[in-house]
């Protein structure tokens, strides 16, 4: 039972931090620039977040139950607060160029956090390859933006 418990309360935290996305929208100003060809549908966004934020609250409770407050929970969390930030960033403050640079950081942040959790636990480090290829899309759709604009 304390398992399921301490699942829920990672849970949580990802939810608060995935809510970001759902304060800052991209809105009208989004929908008026220019994007580069590769841009994928508004649905596609949803859905991919949905599956990696789960994966996201799995790879970092697997970590602490593993090893508890570890380097690589500290760096979990730090992603998760970039993340939370890129939303507010790009759609609240309508600034590419340093939602650019949140971007780049988190990338970091998640590439350090598949090697400090190898260790630990491999499937925490396997939970966060699609994260790392969805962020590694997500700067390329970045920089086109900024440079389109």
């Amino acid at each position: 039972m304390r398992d399921i418990g301490s699942l829920i309360i990672f849970a949580v935290i990802v939810f608060a931090a995935a809510s970001s996305g759902a304060s800052f929208m991209p809105g009208e100003w989004y929908a008026a620039l220019a994007k580069p060809a590769l841009t994928p549908p508004n649905w596609v966004f949803p859905v991919a977040w949905t599956i990696l934020y789960i994966a996201i609250a799995l790879a970092g409770w697997l970590t602490w139950r593993a090893a508890g407050i570890s380097p690589a929970l500290v760096v979990w969390g730090s992603g998760l607060i970039l993340n939370a930030l890129w939303s507010y960033v790009m759609f609240g403050r309508h600034d590419i160029l340093l939602a650019l640079v949140d971007i780049a950081a988190l990338w970091l942040a998640i590439a350090a956090f598949i090697a400090l959790a190898w260790p630990i636990d491999r499937r925490a480090s396997y939970l966060f390859l699609p994260y790392l290829a969805w962020v590694s899309f997500a700067a390329y759709l970045n920089f086109a933006v900024w440079q389109l604009n």
